[in-house]
């Protein structure tokens, strides 16, 4: 993709290719419906509650695309990671799995059609879910994101998750411009779960085992409650090359690198609950806790600096910095709902916090010399999120609708906080804790903000064959000001088996406290010059007296627009497949900067201000960008004999981001030949995640057993650099994952293989050193990882 300022000359529905292959799909899809001999339940009957308020509206009569998966969904793969499960089971959610990534390795950002991960709004039984406290700020995919950590909540938990694939900031508020993840959990008195399940890679590492359980219980004899507990845990895995870059290393020709995933420990637990107060009454609420910790490897640190120059008398042999990170996450929602007078309302308060603490060990501060101690707490950060919302919705008939209208209205008050605790004097003194420097008490504070908002809905059946809906939000932030989204969405039933839907919208992201207020000096890995160096880097808030230096202004919410087309075929109750060409147009793009690679000059002012940093970074409002792209979903279930079936899901998605403008390079940096925004930032944010996606997954049932195939195609992508010399294009790959269930009674046996055939992204290229002399022979925007082959097997006892 080029990064030039047009846009993309092809249409909604782009390439000649795809346009084949939908054909095809259809084609495929009206031969297979005539073979039906009998009604499976589809999914598309399914009613859905995310992007509507409507209490009647299905999958199939949405207006916008969403995707349903169930609990069973959710299981037919060896991770218990919800972020690596959605990956496999939406071709339009990419999760790559970045190591020697500093907080990212431990908290690792999704993204929803090739956009920030921060730009997808995550919900939990419809209630807003907290972003995470770790900032991105490393070169990985979602770089300058901190968005939801999907992986704190527990699988077990979860009864279903409904995707809505169309920008939804005029129903929900910010975030919500790629789409919104809702998930909805488990509820009831009845039944219950106890699973447990282990794997291991081919390589003999990467060691998992999981234990959870979730079960209900009464509440007297007009409530519930429903209780989960999970542990997982897992060994590091370790794709690293042996280190053949200095023969006087006296660990020469070994693996002395980690580059894989951490080993991780993770404990979470989960109640949601449930009593009526009267007929019309109910009380509710539910709550999670996560505690995760991670051991994660930072870059190796030679024995020598040069020659047989010592870098510490410690660590003769040399050393890796190992950062054990641990995240909190807390979320507790309480409520109370009924109905007056026709109206269905819902009053609620959710609380959320996120906090990731940072250990460095196996590591030395060069500054303190021998004296120096090898194990430093490096500090804390938290993010917490209060809101209070009240929402109402009432059907009303009128003459000449088809059905009563729906009318819902709603006010919101929100506050965030974000907090940047310092570490011990020994992590940040002089040059720092090799591999993770502490933050200093000059980073440290508590910053807050908050907002309110006010909403409405309507919802109508205009006839028999056309329905339609209109949104409108207003919201107030104490921060930058207001803002006010709109959507305008309908849909056209031309027979009962083929239908139009179209949406138009416009939205936006509030920019976090996170990328207002990050600050931190750490020793990352540069490319300068053609090489990679270690270099002491500082990030800077954007209202910092050193950000301000370097040209940086307050930001200023993103602003999004999206259009979205789409058509809905069911031939049969068997088969259905919908196809839904976008637009996203987002202006004023947040990114993190480049790095800056301060001469003399600079470097004094900085440290004229007590910062003494070779290089700087922080945020902006960096580009206008324009997103173009098609979802195709299409599944067919087949009856044989008896109560076998076989099932078929086929999924596609295209998308493709092109920069509209790039915001004027601030004077200063003008100046001293520096930019802000560089080539390798541009093209970070669009063309690191692959650009096509297509999946094609079979369920056979027979009697009591089940198989489960998937095959996944992942395009290619480019992992850019400031010289395009140095951009390396990695090939497309396809991931083919086997799984089978038996039940036995009330036991059920599961094993499998991800990643059957041992896939392997291309190995990074030495040009530039990009590869640290082999140490680092993988990519970290690879969307299937780079562990190779998994296998596992699960048990399961359920009541």
């Amino acid at each position: 993709m080029s990064t030039t300022l047009y846009s993309s000359p092809s249409s909604l529905l782009p390439k000649r290719r795809n346009a084949l292959l939908v054909t095809a799909l259809m084609s495929a899809l009206s031969a297979m419906s005539a073979q039906a001999q009998e009604i499976i339940p589809p999914q598309s009957d399914t009613v859905i509650v995310t992007g509507t308020r409507s209490i009647k509206r299905t999958v199939s009569d949405s207006e916008a695309p969403v995707d349903i998966l169930t609990s069973k969904d959710l299981q037919s793969t060896g991770s218990g990671e919800l972020a690596v499960v959605l990956s496999r089971l939406l071709p339009s959610l990419n999760f790559p799995r970045p190591a020697v990534a500093d907080g990212t390795s431990a908290s690792r950002p999704a993204q929803l059609r090739g956009l920030s991960p921060d730009q997808t709004l995550v919900l939990v039984n419809g209630k807003r879910w907290h972003t995470s406290a770790v900032v991105n700020v490393n070169g990985t995919a979602g770089r300058g994101s901190s968005p939801a950590d999907l992986n704190t909540i527990p699988i077990s938990s979860i009864e279903k998750i409904e995707v809505l694939r169309d920008g939804a900031a005029a129903q929900y508020g910010s975030d919500a411009i790629a789409g919104v993840i809702n998930i909805i959990l488990k509820k009831g008195a009845n039944g219950g779960e106890v699973q447990f399940g282990g794997g291991q890679y081919s390589k003999r590492d990467g060691t998992q085992a999981s234990l959870s359980a979730n079960f209900g219980t009464a509440l007297g004899d007009k409530g519930w409650a429903r209780f989960t507990a999970e542990q997982r845990n897992q060994n590091e895995t370790n794709r690293a090359g042996a280190d053949f870059r200095n023969p006087l290393e006296p660990l020469y020709g070994r693996v002395n690198q980690v580059q894989g995933d951490p080993k991780l420990q993770q404990t979470n637990l989960g109640a949601n609950a449930s009593l009526a107060l009267a007929t019309d009454l109910e009380l509710y609420g539910f709550a999670n806790y996560s505690r995760r910790s991670t051991d994660a490897a930072a870059t190796w640190r030679t024995a020598y600096t040069t020659g047989t120059t010592l870098r510490t008398p410690l660590y003769p042999n040399g050393f890796l910095p190992n950062e054990a990170g641990t995240n909190t996450d807390v979320s507790v929602v309480g409520g109370i709902k009924g109905r007056t007078d026709g109206w269905r309302w819902d009053a609620s308060v959710n609380y959320g916090s996120s906090e990731f603490s940072l250990d460095v060990n196996n590591t030395v501060n060069l500054s303190l010399g021998a004296t120096s101690p090898t194990k430093f707490y490096a500090g804390k950060l938290k993010n917490t999120q209060t809101l209070a919302n009240f929402d109402a919705a009432k059907e009303f008939e009128f003459a000449g609708l088809a059905n009563p209208l729906t009318l819902a209205v709603g006010a919101e008050y929100r506050r965030d906080q974000y907090e940047i605790g310092a570490g011990e004097a020994n992590s940040y003194f002089g040059s720092g804790a090799q591999g993770f420097s502490g933050f200093q008490p000059s980073n440290a504070g508590s910053f807050s903000r908050h907002s309110a908002s006010i909403y409405a809905n309507i919802e109508a059946e205009l006839s028999k064959q056309l329905s339609a809906s209109l949104a409108l939000r207003h919201e107030n932030y104490s921060d930058f000001g207001s803002v006010t989204s709109g959507k305008l969405s309908g849909r056209f039933e031309f027979t009962k088996e083929f239908a139009l839907r179209a949406a138009a919208s416009n939205g936006f992201r509030a920019p976090s406290l996170a990328q207002q207020n990050y600050t931190i000096s750490t020793t990352n890995l540069l490319t300068i010059n053609g090489t990679s160096q270690l270099v002491d880097t500082g990030t800077f808030g954007v209202s910092t007296a050193a950000a301000r230096a370097l040209g940086a202004v307050p930001l200023q919410a993103e602003k999004s627009r999206n259009y979205s087309l789409g058509a809905v075929l069911q031939p049969s109750k068997n088969a259905t497949l919908s196809i839904d060409a976008y637009q996203i147009d987002i202006d004023k793009r947040i990114l993190y900067s480049g790095n800056l690679v301060l001469p003399a000059s600079l470097q004094s002012v900085l440290a004229q201000q007590g910062v003494l940093v070779g290089a700087a970074r922080y945020f902006t409002n960096a580009l206008d960008t324009k997103t173009r792209g098609v979802d195709v979903v299409g599944s067919y279930q087949i009856p044989l004999s008896g109560t076998d079936k076989l099932g078929f899901t086929v999924a596609y998605n295209h998308n493709d981001t092109t920069v509209k403008n790039v915001a004027a390079n601030p004077a200063i940096l003008t100046q001293n030949n520096l930019l802000l925004i560089d080539r390798q930032t541009i093209n970070r944010a669009t063309e690191a995640t692959p650009k096509d996606k297509f999946s094609i997954s079979a369920d056979y049932a027979f009697a009591n057993w089940n198989i489960h195939g998937l095959a996944t195609r992942y395009g290619s992508f480019v992992s850019p650099q400031n010289s395009v010399a140095l951009d390396q294009t990695y090939s497309a790959n396809t991931v083919l994952d086997l799984a089978a269930s038996v039940k036995l009674g009330k036991w059920t046996i599961s094993a499998g293989v991800d990643n059957l055939t041992d896939k392997y992204p291309d190995l990074v290229t030495s040009a530039g050193n990009l590869n640290s002399g082999g140490t680092l022979p993988y990519s970290t925007f690879s969307p299937y990882g780079f562990n190779g082959r998994y296998y596992y097997a699960k048990a399961a006892y359920a009541w």
